[in-house]
């Protein structure tokens, strides 16, 4: 499959699993808008490279910036922890080097087993 075929359906996917996460009612924080903040990563994340696209560092410091609170950070956890599941053309490498690629300070690692509620 061609890499922008795997990037448009790593979206598709992504935004398949936003629809089907319940949303916590003591969240700001959406699997929309967490879909809306990394979608521009969606190559990065499959391919990985030198350099991460600007626009997939201002989803992820807007992202980091509204998951303010504690709930905010489990949900988006929980959001990001799903697409992991979901879709497997994402190489958890590539994902846990985007916060240190962005200068975002985010002390987990998101895997498909990772456990959300530590999240503080």
């Amino acid at each position: 499959m061609a890499g922008g075929s795997k990037a448009a359906l790593v979206a598709v996917l992504i935004t398949i699993v936003a629809a089907t996460i319940p949303c916590l009612t003591e969240s700001a924080v959406t699997c929309k808008l967490v879909v809306r903040s990394l979608t521009p990563c969606a190559t990065y994340l499959i391919r990985g490279g030198r350099q991460v696209p600007a626009k997939c560092c201002n989803g992820v410091q807007s992202l980091y910036k509204a998951a303010d609170t504690k709930p905010d950070r489990q949900m988006a956890c929980r959001c990001m922890e799903q697409a992991s599941k979901l879709v497997p053309a994402v190489k958890e490498k590539y994902a846990n080097s985007l916060p240190e690629k962005c200068d975002v300070d985010f002390p987990y690692k998101i895997t498909p087993t990772f456990n959300c509620s530590t999240v503080q």
